[in-house]
């Protein structure tokens, strides 16, 4: 299933499974973006609770998105993806500090960051939180003036 939602990054498409779980979030023109799928149905009802939390997201009333989340990923991928989670709203963190919280070697950040790179799930599950070590705002699917708004609308720049 899918639908689409239009907000400050542009017209959104979400996916969802047949429980209604997102699967993907994704933004125009995004690196590694969803489609809907070789037999796509459109729906609304599903999404009800992700329009209304995105909603308020963007508009700065809420922090944390609670939706059941079943995006597909290797268990390395999904260990990240959890790490992510754990990220709070208006912080930020680097790389490397997700490899040390999964108990990852020094020399998987690259694997991490490949990781952070496939998260099908932009916006609600907050890889654009991450930033690099030396306070850089290092790359993001949606592209980095998307980045940077979301740092923005949270109060997270670097620097500020």
């Amino acid at each position: 299933m899918w639908t689409t939602v239009d907000g400050p990054l542009g017209t959104l498409l979400l996916t969802a499974d047949e429980d209604g779980a997102l699967t993907s979030l994704s933004v125009p023109g995004q690196r590694g973006g969803r489609s809907p799928g070789p037999a796509p149905r459109r729906a609304e009802e599903p999404f009800r609770a992700a329009r209304e939390q995105l909603g308020a997201y963007f508009a700065g009333e809420l922090t944390a998105f609670s939706l059941p989340l079943r995006p597909a990923g290797t268990e390395f991928r999904h260990r990240v993806w959890d790490a992510l989670d754990a990220v709070p709203y208006g912080a930020t963190t680097t790389y490397g500090r997700i490899a040390a919280e999964i108990g990852a070697s020094r020399a998987a950040v690259r694997a991490v960051g490949g990781a952070i790179g496939a998260n099908p799930l932009l916006v609600v599950r907050p890889c654009h939180r991450v930033i690099g070590a030396d306070g850089s705002l290092t790359g993001y699917a949606g592209g980095l003036d998307r980045k940077t708004r979301l740092l923005a609308l949270e109060g997270a720049l670097p620097g500020d």
